[in-house]
């Protein structure tokens, strides 16, 4: 039994052992990140070139984000060099969050396209400005690219929106020259290797927040699709620090430059009929330009956007349906953005999309492109309804532009109930006919009249 059991924790050792040298045979021969830190996103993409020390075959890769990181990070994508999105498995831990990557076939290199996008990562630094004054942020990030694996090889880049650099690491090798940042080359940086970046520098660049999204898809099969967007943004930039002055705002062209005058909505381009409304009423300070692959709608709202300023609208239009819904018989799909453009390099707290179906839709599917949180179903009572209209809720936290793709929808629908709405006005008329006839020939009148008897 000693033997036994002498033979089995040696078993154990050996395989942990190979184990822990299989997955240190791994290094990446080359590293390339661009870090664009000129808006309020942080856009981070990174050229891996990655290979088996020993020339062995391997089809798996690991990227881990530390846990100090991950609260921010919005969207990633990986590719390989057709640009084909390669199979990605998240695995959460208590210090980090490991991608496991997977690729089609085992070769002993591979090069790999990362695309990493952050939220709430650039802060504003002081956090209150006095409305003449410029908009400094801080960044705090890594030098190196972290990884399980050493890196015999890795530069970074920094994209800035500014000359204007307050202060930033001197890790060497390093170059400033205008709004670009440069650090590297650095060799042979082991695994899971740390080192801080701080920048702070000027970005004037607009820093808004939507706060919520709610966003109301309304399908009729009479050719026609209705969206409403209720939206709350708030100027998460530098609060503004004392009152603020409309006229020192309009004299001096300096004045708020971080503050929000105006800001381009991208709708589809088969849209009409769009209507943009708040509290007060209609909103007349907007332009709308149709362009050949959108409507290019440019919004203005009562008053200028200063940090900590909040607005809420809501915005409309129509479509038709030949474009989104498609049918065979009974069976309908619909495939249509799960959320629009709203302005550039846009970060969406939460997003919550209601889709609205005709009344009598059975055998609802739902497929989305990324993971989302999908509410009960429930339904919606409108005119000429009997049962109500199914209606299908989900929703989506922080949200940017990446997040834009398609959804489908498949649902069953009897071409019968097309009749349902016309024949209950029909009814409905018909009624009210009967009701003025049979009243007209009643006689309400309390005496006889003599000629009657």
């Amino acid at each position: 039994r000693r033997s036994l059991k002498s033979l089995i924790i040696f078993f154990h050792f050996f395989l942990f052992a190979n184990l822990h040298i299989a997955a240190t045979e791994i290094i990446n021969k080359n590293v390339e990140r661009v870090l664009d830190l000129s808006t309020q996103l942080t856009k981070e993409t990174i050229k891996i070139t990655a290979a088996d020390d020993t020339g062995k075959q391997f089809s798996k890769y690991q990227l881990v984000i530390p846990g100090e990181y991950h609260q921010y990070l919005s969207f990633i994508s990986v590719k390989d060099t057709r640009k084909k999105d390669l199979k990605v498995q998240r695995e959460v831990k208590s210090d980090a969050t490991n991608f496991n990557v997977e690729f089609p076939k085992a070769a002993n290199t591979h090069e790999i396209f990362v695309e990493l996008v952050y939220i709430q990562q650039i802060q504003p630094y002081p956090v209150e400005i006095k409305q003449s004054d410029k908009q400094l942020v801080k960044y705090d990030g890594m030098i190196y690219f972290y990884s399980p694996y050493k890196t015999t090889e890795q530069k970074t880049q920094v994209v800035l929106s500014s000359p204007n650099v307050i202060a930033y690491n001197q890790t060497k090798p390093y170059t400033l020259s205008g709004s670009k940042l440069k650090y590297g080359p650095y060799e042979n940086i082991e695994g899971l290797t740390k080192e801080k970046l701080y920048i702070h520098y000027e970005n004037q660049n607009p820093f808004m927040t939507v706060n919520r999204l709610e966003r109301t898809i309304q399908i009729s099969h009479w050719g026609n699709i209705a969206v409403e967007e209720s939206i709350q943004i708030t100027h998460s930039g530098a609060k503004l620090k004392g009152s603020f002055s409309r006229y020192e705002f309009q004299k001096d062209s300096r004045s708020g430059q971080s503050s929000v005058k105006s800001y381009k909505t991208m709708l589809p381009a088969s849209a009409f009929g769009v209507y943009y409304r708040d509290s007060n009423g209609n909103i007349s300070t907007s332009n709308m330009n149709i362009l050949r692959e959108y409507v290019d709608l440019e919004l203005r709202p009562r008053f200028p956007l200063f940090g900590g300023w909040k607005t809420q609208y809501i915005i409309g239009y129509n479509m038709p349906s030949f474009e989104y819904l498609f049918n065979d018989g009974v069976n309908y799909l619909l495939k249509m953005r799960l959320i629009d453009h709203i302005f550039d390099d846009m970060f969406i707290e939460e997003a919550v999309i209601k889709i609205i179906l005709p009344e009598g839709c059975t055998s609802i599917k739902l497929k989305t492109p990324y993971n989302v949180e999908r509410k009960d179903d429930s339904l919606t009572h409108t005119y000429l309804d009997t049962l109500g209209r199914p209606t299908i809720t989900f929703t989506k936290k922080n949200v940017v532009e990446n997040h834009i793709a398609n959804f489908e929808l498949t649902y069953n629908f009897s071409k019968v109930l097309l009749l349902q709405e016309p024949l209950l006005l029909i009814s409905f008329v018909f009624v009210i006919f009967m009701l003025a006839i049979i009243c007209k020939r009643l006689d309400f009148s309390i005496s006889t009249h003599p000629h009657k008897d």
